[in-house]
Order: structure tokens, then C-alpha cells, then sequence
């Protein structure tokens, strides 16, 4: 059955778009939702600055009535400068198993993409290195996070057919928490701290932590700025990932460095998992759903996600990863967690890597950005 593709102009569609994902995955008990209103902000342009460098077009395919599926099709101008391409992404690429709506959906992104005389199309990726990014290949039975994609693994079989191929992977981990800090580490910590006069920042007050935002995401984006994929953090992109985040921050998961100066020059931030509390409230904050949300950054919580642990390229080989990760293990261990899950990380990126190498962890999850070449 040929499915109708709708663009996405009203707010009313809007919704069906964000919540499809919903619908497909129900009764998965693997599958985290989105924060609906995240969503529904995220790509209303007068609510998302990273519209000032992207052009966006949503689409949805019917059959009949019914949603059978939805893609989001970004021209990322940013990267494309950056990097010097000539490439669309696409982002949110959701079907059901029935080719011809994934081939429909897909025309899309390449009917746009010929009009504009792009040459490339990769994707599952978005706006910036904070948007969700890469399709689910390996790690179906395993509990998503709350900043990442589930999908079917019946997903694969359709990049194929429609000629797209793989680009690059992310790795997940879980990395089991020890009883009890590795005492070499910790004096390698003190050693580093001492001789180069550097100091370890805690957080108890947020009013601190939002002081120190900006500084910490400018140490973000130029520690990750060599990285697939990734543009420049605009400072509107900077402030409403600090105003829609710093509610869900545990303080006793951030820590900072700063030299002798003041100066940030290290940042890391885990917080509490809301896997299960997206779950249980569907992805909705209103009317009671921030409840469970808030029980889980506030109360008993033994898994954590990993955000960040950035640091200021000149001082990455210091050893101040190594200050960071023993702060953090330090207020693990002392806080009953079991395991910190990573985000996506490169595979080829060894030196993020390395830093699990005295820890029990699991590679659990695999994910792919896939790449295709668009003919005139």
C-alpha cells in the first residue's frame, strides 16, 4: 500500500510527529519517550536557536488515517561549512516495517536535498553534538537512555535497501562502579593538582554551577570540536541547553577543574537516570509525570548517565580526565550507585576510551550514522 506523505505545517501535526514513536513502541519495554514538551520546543523554530543555522522540514506518512511513520530532514548549514560539505541530515526516522513508507519517507530527503544541489545525505543526526544521534545496531535488549534513539532492529534492513551505508559508529558502555576508590589514581590526582596548582571544583549551591555554565560549555565545545559531525555552540544553543537541563542536575555528579587563574578548564556532569521515569509518566511532565522525574534525580538512584567529561585539549594529556573520573567515582561509590552508562562515544575515540580501563564495564549498545550519495 503506497502511503501519503504530509509535510508538518501545523501545530496539530506537530504532535502526531513527536508522538509517533509512542504509538510504534508500545508495550517495548525497552524503549525510553522523548520529554514531549522537550520535543515539542525543539523544533519550533521561534523556541530552537539552532534554527538561525539549520533548515528544517518534518514529515509524516499515512496510511489511510493512520500514522505508519516520520522523518525530520535538516539542512545544517554550520556543518557544511565546517566541514565543507555538501550534505543533508535527516534525524527521528521512524516506521513501521513496511518499505514503502521508509522509501516514500526517504524521497524526501533526497528530493530536497537534489533541489538545493547537496551531494550527501547522513544521518540519524541533528542540529548539534547535544541532539540525539545514530540508529540502534546492536543492544536491542537493553534499556534505553533518556538522551539517545531505541529503534527496531528491522531498521537496519531498510538503511540497506534504500543505499545507505555506514559512516561511523558510537559505542555505549556501562561502567560498573568498585567498592572502593583506586587509591594510585587518587594520589596521581593529588600529585597533578599540587604541581600544577590547579583546584577542584564541587558544586553544593546551583547558583554556582549556573555561574560557571557558560565557561563549561565553552570547554565542551572545544574539547569535542575535532569530532565527527560536530559545529560550533552558538551562544543561544549554549543557554537553552543550561535552561533546559539544570533542573535534572544532582550536584553531587558535577565537579569542575580551574588553573591557577581561575579559569575553567576541565567539566563533568552525570546525572541520575530518568529512563525509568519517562517510562513510567510516557514521556509527559504534565500533569503529575515530573514526579517520578524528579524522584528519580533527587532520591535513591543507583544508575547514572554520563553527559560530559570534557577537557581543554592542552590539558587532556595532564591527566586531568583522571581528576575527574576519581571526583566522580568518589561521590559514586559513596552514593550507592551500581553503574554509569556513557553516552555515545566514538569508536575510534581511544583516549575516552581509556579512561574505563581500570573499571568493569560492559560495551552494551552500538549505534550507527549512515551515509549515502545523492545523484544529480
Amino acid at each position: 500500500m503506497t502511503p501519503s506523505i504530509v509535510e508538518v505545517k501545523t501545530r496539530s501535526q506537530l504532535k502526531k510527529w513527536v508522538k509517533f514513536p509512542n504509538e510504534l513502541y508500545k508495550g517495548n519495554e525497552y524503549y525510553v519517550p522523548f520529554m514531549f514538551e522537550d520535543e515539542m520546543s525543539y523544533f519550533t523554530p521561534q523556541k530552537n536557536p539552532a534554527y538561525s543555522y539549520c533548515e528544517t522540514k518534518l514529515f509524516l506518512a499515512y496510511h489511510g488515517k493512520k500514522t505508519v511513520g516520520r522523518i525530520g530532514v535538516l539542512i545544517n548549514k554550520a556543518y557544511n561549512e565546517k566541514w565543507d560539505k555538501r550534505a543533508i541530515r535527516f534525524t527521528r526516522f521512524d516506521f513501521i516495517d513496511d518499505y514503502d513508507v521508509s522509501a516514500a519517507l526517504f524521497a524526501e530527503v533526497t528530493r530536497w536535498a537534489k533541489e538545493r544541489g547537496l551531494t550527501q545525505v547522513n544521518g540519524p543526526i541533528g542540529f548539534h553534538d547535544m541532539d540525539h544521534e545514530g540508529m540502534l545496531v546492536e543492544g536491542f535488549d537493553q534499556l534505553n537512555m533518556s538522551i539517545t534513539f531505541y529503534n527496531h532492529p528491522y531498521y537496519l534492513a531498510h538503511m540497506e535497501r534504500l543505499g545507505l551505508r555506514k559512516d561511523i559508529d558510537w559505542v555505549e558502555y556501562k561502567v560498573y562502579m568498585p567498592d572502593k576508590p583506586d587509591e594510585r589514581i587518587a594520589r596521581i590526582s593529588d600529585y597533578v593538582i599540587k604541581r600544577h596548582g590547579f583546584k577542584l571544583v564541587t558544586y553544593d549551591k546551583r547558583k554556582d554551577l549556573i555561574a560557571d555554565a557558560g565557561e563549561a560549555f565553552d570547554v565542551i565545545d572545544e574539547a569535542f570540536s575535532k569530532l565527527y559531525g560536530t559545529v560550533p555552540l552558538t551562544k543561544e544553543v549554549v543557554q537553552k541547553a543550561i535552561d533546559d537541563n539544570i533542573s535534572i542536575v544532582n550536584l553531587k555528579y558535577v565537579c569542575s577543574i580551574k588553573d591557577r587563574d581561575g579559569k575553567l578548564v576541565a567539566f563533568a556532569l552525570m546525572v541520575p537516570s530518568i529512563a525509568k521515569a519517562l517510562k513510567k509518566c510516557n514521556g509527559k511532565l504534565l500533569p503529575f509525570g515530573f514526579i517520578p522525574v524528579l524522584n528519580a534525580i533527587n532520591g535513591k538512584n543507583d544508575v547514572l548517565e554520563m553527559y560530559f567529561v570534557a577537557v581543554k585539549p592542552e590539558y587532556q594529556k595532564i591527566g586531568l580526565p583522571g581528576i575527574l573520573m576519581n571526583a566522580m567515582v568518589k561521590s559514586c561509590i559513596e552514593n550507592g550507585v551500581t553503574y554509569c552508562e556513557t553516552g555515545p562515544e566514538l569508536e575510534t575515540n581511544a583516549d575516552v576510551q581509556s579512561l574505563w580501563k581500570s573499571f568493569k564495564v560492559e560495551q552494551h549498545k552500538r549505534r550507527r550514522c549512515f551515509i549515502g550519495d545523492i545523484e544529480a
